[in-house]
């Protein structure tokens, strides 16, 4: 199972998604600081797979600097790499799965454990 994320670059602090607006986002070469940051990345034309312990992390090149950079995770070791990363750059993350703004200080109090969670329950739910 995996879940999406949104890295952004702002020097604003954003809260909810409600206050996010692209004149406050900032033009960001991600692709550039995310291979200089992890050693095992695998690249197919535009397509990239970073390969960490016991996760991975995908995502597609920009030919040019972007307001936000989509990913996919597979397991919680790829959001903390991310976390480190993000912190590093003063950039945020938004998570799609829960809607809400990942806090880079306790990572942990969302994101991955919620949509652990969420899983778990879908499973229950099938198997009644």
């Amino acid at each position: 199972m995996s879940w999406d994320l949104f890295l952004f670059n702002s020097k604003q602090k954003i809260s909810t998604i409600e206050e996010l607006d692209d004149s406050i986002l900032e033009l960001t070469d991600f692709d550039s600081l995310i291979v200089r940051y992890f050693k095992e990345i695998s690249i197919n034309d535009n397509h990239c797979i970073i390969h960490g312990v016991d996760s991975s992390i995908e995502y597609n090149t920009d030919k040019c600097t972007v307001r936000t950079k989509l990913l996919t995770v597979y397991g919680e070791n790829g959001l903390f790499d991310l976390v480190i990363l993000a912190k590093q750059h003063n950039w945020q993350i938004y998570d799609t799965g829960n809607g809400k703004m990942i806090d880079l200080d306790n990572p942990g109090n969302n994101g991955y454990l919620n949509f652990q969670k969420y899983r778990d329950s879908l499973i229950r739910v099938k198997r009644l």
